[in-house]
């Protein structure tokens, strides 16, 4: 395994971690929040604040970071049935719809996330552009990710559907 393949899967599984954490916090926070309403009769309401973030994080952070195309939804019955000219075609106009989409949005989504700096949280007072900032992150990885699945089209290359961290070669045409 060479060196940049061996700090690639190191920062892959930094970041699969960030997502454990997060899902251990909403975990954590639920059984407080039931303890805390069922057995001392005081409900607290920052554990759904730290839920509900941590939900945002943890779908948004996850898809953009750590997913790999293998683990992506498809609608494989149609594109599975077609010939390899066609799968390409099609990935070429979905992910030129994608990235364009997306990179009209993104300013839209840069001045509300900054927007919301003036928001706060009720119960742990963090800044909403804080809590909203994966959104960009996300917003930025879809357009990288597809960009490249563009990309490989037009140069007409099969896009590799493996784990991101799979340390394995794909195949390639």
């Amino acid at each position: 395994m060479t060196a940049l393949k061996r700090i690639a899967s190191w920062l892959y599984s930094i970041a699969d971690g960030l997502s454990a954490v997060l899902l251990t916090a909403m975990f954590v926070t639920f059984i407080i929040q039931v303890v805390m309403r069922y057995v001392f009769n005081y409900p607290v309401g920052w554990t759904v604040e730290v839920q509900t973030i941590a939900w945002i994080w943890v779908i948004l952070w996850g898809q953009s970071v750590t997913v790999s195309e293998a683990d992506e939804i498809r609608f494989d019955i149609v594109y599975s049935s077609v010939s390899e000219p066609v799968r390409r075609i099609f990935r070429l106009i979905f992910s030129a719809f994608i990235v364009g989409i997306y990179a009209i949005a993104l300013p839209a989504i840069w001045d509300y996330v900054t927007f919301m700096k003036i928001e706060e949280t009720s119960y742990l007072d963090l800044r909403f552009d804080y809590v909203f900032s994966v959104y960009v992150i996300f917003t930025i990885a879809v357009i990288i990710r597809y960009g490249w699945i563009f990309y490989r089209s037009v140069r007409g290359k099969k896009v590799a559907i493996t784990a991101a961290h799979d340390t394995s070669e794909p195949l390639e045409s």
